[in-house]
């Protein structure tokens, strides 16, 4: 690997721009089984796999292009940790709010980190990562990266609308370097409601609960002849459950709407062509802010939230357009081939500072800062006291990928091979004001309006080529999965100067160009013992690149990872058990709001750094065969360790002063996931219970500080559901049954809650 920094002129950027949907390119796996649909009922499985004669390929895999992991079966042929969830188990957890943080609870080696209680923008890390706005794993839809701008600012302020999903998929170990850019944790895929086979569909959700909360869903799609299409609409609203000093919102409004049209070939012996155009738009508009509280104010009323935020409002668009053609050209050879555009828009009004002094540092010493803190509580000020910045940015992502599987060998020796290649361009635009106001009377008043642009000021460019070539060859029972992935990323960050009234935006006052190219190989083993057991081990070279504009001396994130483990399938039950070390040779940091910093971007070397850990995972029935009432259970279980290996100091705030053998923050050492339920042949009932270590907030090392961790915390959540005629079906919902209080976070800016006890009630409908 090397890294070449030089000066490019923004004009060819602008070509490259153009050029995004004329070029080849791919990096998406395509499962060598075929999978059965997920969350459908077993008469539309058994449409879905007879088909219409003369339409349907023999033994087609037309529905896996979009999958990582795909069907149990597939999931036994990876060489490495995989979860997939769908059916009942994820429609369960979609219930209430449809948090993806709530999803993935039972997955085990993700990283959570609780931000507003309702999983809007989540905070997920895989294996020690780091899970800021998930911007360190690989996160897609349908198998395409739908990170607001994945290469030059992949923090994931727009996230998937988890509810509106059939499935969820988890790659992890070394089979995850197809899935790049980010390769040190691992990937996320969220799969959409794919369009049916069976001539119409009809699925409908009707919910609400407690804080005026009240969410719909509509899909409706079919199949006629060789043309298919689905329409699905998702909308939720609800008040908060904080209440703001002086009056103000606390809650959301979200609608999401996708639509999907399909065509397919008449089938010629095995040659069979599929072609689906889908479209998507989100908006969002929530009262959310970065502003905490102290310790002293958290434990008298820990949902209350100061008055200083009373006008914090985020307002988000987002759109994506995808066409992808699916060919089987032979028994032997298919391609796939997807053109993609994804469009994000938002406008976080926030408050940024008090007094002259950021919202972070009132709270982590609110003794030196108490007049500033009084301020934010609802004690007049002075005008201008309290600023108020319109975190303005704009971020589009395209390009087109395209992946060929080729399959050969015979019963002895068999080869997959997949070659993928990729071409991607995003951009991140900051157009940023700030505003004043003076706090009276409790009520925030505005006192000064800031130009635009007389803030952050900047855009920053990002063009990549990604190729990988992976081929799995089993002999007999052994399977081994060599691949490498090879990245060719450019870069360019332009900075602007302040606006003036006749003109939005000046001459760029700096241009700064960085290139890296790096390989990642990677290499997975798996021996099946038995039809139902098999071992498995892999390592792979982890990478994550540095951001736009980043100081000569920041290096790439890179590591050398190992993992070990097996699964078994037997009784009824399935059961995973996984070791994992991941060796960093520099891990990064990055001065963002959202992690309690400034906010400019500016990134950090951390040094040496380990992770190890492991993960067991299971589901069982302890029912006989013949109950007529079932009794599923599950677990899952992670250790997780992470330690610095290198001193040094940094403005990067939850590092600091750091020492070799200093524990890293935001980092669990125990989470726990165990559920229980009771199945008849109408109804169900179940109860989970999901169990976190404190975490240490800022690095560190022997028994956490008072200040400077998370709290420990155990939240039980409850649930039954009632078929009482053919296809209508009664559910309830019980979050944080006991309504525990607990410290989830200590950032952006102080304490924050986990999401108090919540109802939600439902009713669907399904044809």
């Amino acid at each position: 690997m090397y890294t070449l920094r030089t000066v490019i002129p923004r004009g060819v950027t602008h070509t490259l721009l153009a050029l995004a949907i004329a070029l080849p390119a791919a990096a998406q796996e395509r499962p060598a089984q075929p999978q059965e649909p997920a969350q459908q009922p077993e008469s539309e499985r058994q449409q879905a796999q007879a088909g219409q004669s003369g339409q349907e390929p023999p033994a087609t895999r037309v529905d896996e292009m979009i999958m990582v992991v795909g069907s149990a079966e597939n999931l036994e042929l990876i060489g490495g940790s995989a979860e997939r969830l769908r059916g009942a188990d994820l429609l369960r957890a979609q219930q209430g709010f449809g948090d993806i943080h709530r999803i993935l609870r039972s997955v085990p080696g993700i990283n959570i980190q609780e931000e507003d209680g309702y999983g809007l923008r989540p905070n997920i890390g895989m294996r020690g990562s780091g899970g800021e706005r998930s911007a360190n794993i690989t996160l897609m839809e349908d198998g395409v990266l739908i990170a607001p701008a994945p290469y030059a600012a992949p923090s994931a302020y727009y996230f998937p609308t988890a509810a509106r999903m059939e499935a969820v998929e988890v790659r992890k170990g070394s089979s995850q370097i197809k899935f790049g850019p980010r390769t040190n944790g691992g990937a996320l895929n969220l799969v959409s409601t794919r369009v049916p086979d069976s001539n119409l569909d009809l699925f409908a959700n009707l919910g609400g609960g407690n804080n005026a909360t009240a969410r719909g869903q509509l899909t409706l799609g079919g199949n006629a002849g060789r043309w298919g299409w689905l329409v699905e609409s998702y909308q939720i609203r609800t008040d908060g459950f904080k209440e703001v000093d002086g009056g103000g919102d606390a809650g959301f409004r979200l609608s999401d709407y996708m639509g999907k049209l399909r065509y397919r070939s008449v089938a010629r012996g095995t040659s069979f062509h599929e072609i689906e155009f889908k479209a998507g738009y989100t908006n969002q508009l929530g009262d959310e802010t970065y502003l905490g509280l102290t310790d002293l104010d958290f434990a008298a009323r820990p949902n209350r939230r100061y008055a200083g935020s009373q006008l914090d409002q985020i307002d988000l668009e987002h759109s994506q357009i995808q066409l992808r053609h699916y060919g089987v050209l032979s028994a032997a050879l298919d391609i796939t081939t997807v053109v993609y555009r994804n469009d994000f828009r938002r406008d976080w009004y926030k408050l940024q500072s008090v007094g002259g002094v950021s919202l972070s540092a009132v709270l982590d010493d609110p003794d030196i800062y108490a007049s500033e803190l009084a301020i934010l509580r609802g004690a007049d000020s002075t005008p201008d006291a309290l600023k108020q910045r319109h975190n303005n940015r704009s971020y589009y992502g395209q390009g087109i990928q395209t992946v060929l599987g080729l399959h050969a060998g015979g019963a002895a020796t068999r080869h997959d091979v997949e070659v993928g290649v990729r071409y991607h361009l995003d951009q991140e635009d900051r157009f940023q004001a700030e505003d004043g106001y003076q706090m009276r009377g409790g009520q925030k008043m505005l006192t000064s309006i800031g130009a635009p642009g007389s803030q952050t000021n900047r855009v920053s460019d990002a063009r990549a080529w990604a190729l990988f070539v992976q081929d799995r060859t089993t002999f007999g029972k052994l399977g081994v999965t060599p691949g490498v992935r090879y990245e060719s990323i450019g870069m360019t960050r332009t900075d602007y100067g302040k606006t003036d009234p006749g003109r939005l935006r000046l001459a760029p006052t700096r241009i700064r160009d960085s290139r890296v190219n790096v390989l990642v190989p990677g290499v997975g083993f798996d021996y099946r013992l038995e039809s139902n057991s098999m071992l498995f081990a892999g390592v792979h070279r982890g990478f994550a690149p540095p951001a736009p504009g980043a100081a000569d001396e920041v290096e790439e994130e890179t590591s050398v990872n190992y993992e070990v483990g097996g699964r078994y399938r037997a009784l009824g039950g399935a059961f995973s058990a996984a070791g994992f070390f991941n060796d960093y040779r520099n891990l990064l940091g990055s001065d963002t709001l959202s992690g309690g910093g400034q906010g400019t971007g500016d990134q950090f070397n951390g040094g040496r750094a380990r992770v190890w850990g492991a993960e067991v995972s299971g589901t069982w029935d302890i029912a006989s065969d013949a109950a007529s009432v079932r009794l599923p259970m599950s677990l899952g279980y992670t250790w997780t360790r992470g330690e610095f290996r290198s001193s040094f100091e940094s403005d990067y705030e939850p590092w600091g002063e750091v020492e070799a053998g200093d524990q890293i923050p935001y980092l669990p050492e125990h989470q726990l996931h165990v559920s229980a339920g009771a199945q008849g042949r109408r109804w169900d009932t179940y109860a989970t219970l999901t169990s976190g270590s404190a975490m240490r907030t800022v690095a560190g090392r022997g028994t956490i500080a008072p200040g400077t961790g998370t709290d420990a915390f155990t939240v039980v959540d409850l649930s039954a559901g009632w078929e009482f005629s053919e296809g209508v079906r009664l559910s309830a919902t019980l979050q944080n049954a006991f309504d525990v209080a607990y410290v989830a976070a200590r950032r952006p800016a102080g304490v924050r809650p986990g999401l108090s006890r919540t109802i939600a009630v439902g009713v669907t409908y399904r044809r």
